[in-house]
């Protein structure tokens, strides 16, 4: 579980990122959680796009994503989700939540 602290730095460092993962009208797919897990992997931090045609809100797709890749959401925002997992292989961990 993250602190508001905590958090907050990994919002500031999301700000900059672009969105890697989109979610359409099929929804969170093998597809989807495949690339999610891979990104995750390689880059700890990721800012996901959910299209309008999706049927679901992006809290939820956030909350989906979150269970299935064991990640903490971030942050919600309009269209847009954040979520954090420190990377499972050691040479990968590049960012570290704690300011």
């Amino acid at each position: 579980m993250l602190t508001s602290k905590q958090r907050a730095r990994l919002r500031a460092m999301a700000n900059t990122l672009n969105d890697t993962v989109l979610i359409g009208k099929e929804g969170i797919t093998d597809a989807v959680l495949a690339q999610a897990e891979e990104v995750l992997e390689k880059h700890e931090l990721i800012k996901i796009k959910i299209l309008e045609t999706a049927m679901m809100t992006p809290r939820e797709a956030q909350g989906i994503l979150c269970e299935a890749l064991d990640a903490e959401p971030v942050q919600c925002i309009g269209t847009k989700a954040v979520i954090f997992r420190v990377a499972r292989e050691p040479d990968n961990r590049h960012i570290n939540p704690n300011p």
